[in-house]
């Protein structure tokens, strides 16, 4: 799922709403990204999600 498909979904009426799991995980200010159409960060580390610790949920640069 990406920003253009669930916008796309809501407006068709084969949605209400929209959940974003893993694109989460990767990008803190996911919300803030897609107000301004910035480019999501997909390079998540596949090793780290739902892993013991910090690493791969505190780690991801939020946008500039």
């Amino acid at each position: 799922m990406d920003r253009e498909r669930g916008n796309r979904l809501i407006a068709e009426g084969l949605a209400d709403l929209i959940a974003f799991g893993r694109p989460y995980i990767a990008n803190p200010d996911l919300a803030a990204r897609f107000a301004i159409n910035a480019p999501p960060n997909n390079d998540i580390k596949q090793e780290t999600i739902y892993a013991a610790g910090p690493e791969g949920y505190v780690d991801y640069p939020e946008m500039e």
